[in-house]
């Protein structure tokens, strides 16, 4: 055994298997926790998605299987009820299935799935027909896979977009139906308009023979004065028609001219659209403002002119943007060079009205520069961390398997009055074999290589209420970590707690393979450790553990496989990254944390000043009780084990209610440590971090294999 864990090592410091039992990770590998989805199809979650053509922007985008989950509910006690659910979950999982990371129209696949399945199941039409009657969508239905992201983000758009059409055409074609009348109104009423000509087209010819036009016309220019308008206002009000009417920003009901097309695939084509429209932008959102004030009968020449004489003159600000389409940008993230990516911060840093989609389908690209790095979506990764820089740009970030989960931080980007940023990683390429691209885009995110985040401007003043990150698996810890239920070799049931590290992530892509090495399951030992306890062992010299991935094979046999100390490099560095981005989002701030433990020494030096240091003559002390420490002597020979200093507890009850079999109170009514192994060390850090004297001192972990033990014990270090 000890030369299998010699060569361990060497693979761990070289990357060599060299002459030894250790053998190559290949394709036939996956982590773990993935053999549980080892059929995706036949799993019912999310996708596929039905981007949605009818109703509010807010139905855009849907799942099938809460479409299909809420029509069942929908039946109520319907005495169907049972029947119309195990068809509509057969038929979700034909569509699922016969889709494969495809798109189609949704009712052409309904249809045909539907009349191939009614063949074996008569009463099937009848369940179809119902469901198809609840869902009140129609559109295009989708699956994960590199054309997602774009087709799920314009869509989107689109469907904001429209909703914005909606609004302008009905102010514009009220607006229009005003002016016509001021100018019809003044025709009616001038001389012209009261000729027997004039006044017999308006009667008609039916009763033509009943008047006398002259007499009628002699009458009704005697009565009443003729209405006129300036030359100035006849002239004003006639080109606010002609722009309303001539404009390409919306279509109008009326024929008018083809709107622009708002949609580009490349930056540089939006920015010259934008420049070149931006006069006929001016004019417009001038004349929607003018034509409010003649509408009312407001309009002041002596006032108005001079305002709106030099009006757009500086820009347009994002409101009187926001009455004009965005503009939509979908591009690569993987081919974007140079000049794009400066072209992209240009667009966003100018506070134009225009929302970018970067689409990333690799983010293990490796790197140019360096042998064995890794770049972590470096293209996309820029552009986030600079948006949020520039503080009024709305940003998204999101693996495409988490799309309809955020989707409605996706619909309040596309509304917000301002540029917006979306990154999407797809999770499809052609090196994660055949593991579907819902599972590649999921992993990302739960190994923090891509994770959720939401920078929303609008939300408030400071970072807190802008930047969001609380949609990651486990937010609070280094990695997202989940129970892992096998059967070993007597067939007896056994449970793991797994953490998903990059290391797992790494492990599915073919080009990292070579930074693997399977074990023998004869050479398994205590040498092998997690990839997450790696990180708590300080290592001098040659190292006497070695960090390792669970994997299975495709016979669903466990394996487990060391991984070299550069992949292991490149996870700390995920890590590193991790911790940056949970200090932006409030999660374990160490600015925040100095100033807790700072606040909790100085309320233990003002108790200990408040507390009698010495007894009055003759009196007696106390017995401790048995259970508690009897003395500071006694407290300080406890060395790594967790203890309290019962004799300085202010009885507050926080620790107790935290965990009464770990904490409790003596005679005294003061708490001491009950039973250490009644709880965790997360506990017993976060009992010290709340008590209010700090008399609590969590000590060492006795469980080395508590996921996030690192975090922990840094926090437990003000209180040891």
């Amino acid at each position: 055994m000890e030369k299998q864990l010699q060569h361990q090592i060497a693979f761990y410091l070289t990357g060599r298997i060299d002459k030894s039992t250790l053998e190559p990770v290949d394709g036939r590998l996956r982590p773990a926790l993935l053999s549980r989805y080892a059929d995706l199809d036949s799993l019912r979650y999310d996708f596929p998605l039905v981007l949605n053509r009818l109703g509010a922007p807010g139905r855009a985008v849907l799942s099938l299987s809460r479409m299909v989950d809420h029509a069942v509910a929908e039946l109520g006690e319907n005495v169907d009820h049972e029947r119309v659910a195990r068809h509509g979950y057969r038929i979700e999982h034909a569509l699922r299935k016969a889709l494969a990371g495809g798109a189609e129209d949704f009712a052409a696949l309904w249809e045909r799935t539907t009349a191939a399945l009614e063949r074996e199941d008569e009463a099937l039409h009848d369940s179809a027909k119902r469901l198809w009657k609840a869902f009140q969508a129609s559109g295009e239905l989708v699956d994960a896979g590199a054309a997602l992201p774009a087709k799920a983000v314009r869509h989107a758009w689109s469907a904001v977009q429209t909703a914005k059409a909606a609004a302008f055409r009905y102010r514009a074609e009220r607006l229009l139906l005003k002016l016509k009348n001021i100018l019809a109104a003044e025709e009616i009423g001038s001389t012209v308009g009261r000729t027997p000509e004039r006044l017999q087209a308006g009667v008609g010819s039916s009763f033509a023979g009943a008047f006398d036009f002259d007499a009628m016309s002699r009458i009704l220019v005697a009565a009443k004065p003729a209405v006129e308008l300036s030359d100035e206002r006849r002239r004003r009000i006639g080109n606010l028609i002609g722009v309303l009417e001539r404009q390409k920003f919306y279509a109008l009901e009326t024929d008018g001219a083809e709107p622009y097309d708002f949609a580009f695939e490349r930056c540089a084509d939006a920015l010259d659209a934008y420049r070149s429209r931006h006069a006929e932008a001016v004019e417009l959102v001038k004349t929607l403002a003018v034509a409010e004030l003649e509408a009312k009968g407001e309009y002041r020449e002596a006032v108005h002119d001079m305002i709106f004489d030099g009006f757009g003159a500086n820009g347009l600000d994002a409101g009187e943007l926001a009455e004009l389409p965005d503009y939509l940008v979908c591009v690569d993230g993987q081919t974007l060079d140079a000049a794009e990516l400066a072209r992209i911060v240009e667009l966003l840093a100018a506070g134009l009205p225009v929302k970018i989609l970067v689409r990333t389908d690799d983010v293990l690209e490796p790197a140019f520069v360096a042998e064995g790095h890794v770049t972590f979506g470096l293209r996309a990764r820029q552009l986030v961390n600079t948006a949020i820089g520039l503080h009024d740009v709305f940003v998204f970030q999101a693996a495409a398997s988490h799309l309809f989960k955020k989707k409605d931080a996706l619909m309040r980007g596309l509304a917000y009055h301002g540029p917006a940023l979306f990154s999407v990683f797809s999770g499809a390429n052609a090196h994660t074999g055949q593991i579907p691209a819902y599972l590649v885009a999921a992993a990302a995110m739960e190994s923090r290589v891509f994770p959720a985040l939401v920078y929303d401007p609008s939300a408030g003043a400071d970072w807190a209420s802008r930047l969001d990150i609380t949609d990651n698996p486990h937010p609070d810890d280094d990695w997202a970590v989940h129970s892992f239920s096998y059967e070993d070799e007597n067939l007896q049931s056994q449970t793991e707690t797994i953490a998903f590290t990059l290391a797992d992530f790494m492990a599915m892509d073919e080009r990292f393979f070579k930074n693997f090495a399977v074990v023998p399951k004869a050479d398994w030992s205590a040498s092998l450790i997690p990839v997450a306890e790696a990180f708590q062992i300080e290592s001098k010299g040659l190292p006497e553990k070695v960090p390792a991935v669970l994997l299975v094979d495709d016979e669903f046999r466990l394996q487990r496989a060391i991984l070299s100390s550069r992949a292991f490099f490149e996870v700390q560095r995920c890590r590193s990254m991790w911790h940056s981005l949970q200090e932006l989002g409030g999660i374990h701030n160490s600015h925040a944390e100095r100033l807790l433990a700072q606040e909790r020494k100085a309320r233990a030096a003002a108790a200990a000043v408040e507390t009698p240091a010495l007894p009055t003559a003759g009196a007696v002390e106390p017995a401790a009780p048995p259970d508690a420490p009897a003395s500071a002597a006694a407290e300080a020979a406890h060395g790594d084990e967790p203890y309290i200093e019962s004799e300085r507890c202010s009885s507050c009850n926080e620790c107790v209610q935290l965990n009464g079999e770990m904490f409790a109170y003596n005679e005294n009514q003061q708490a001491y440590l009950k039973n250490p192994d009644a709880g965790t060390f997360r506990q017993l850090v976060e009992a010290a971090e709340g008590c209010q004297v700090s008399v609590i001192h969590p000590g060492k972990p006795r469980n080395p294999k508590e996921p996030g033990l690192e975090d922990l014990l840094k926090r437990a270090a003000a209180f040891n």
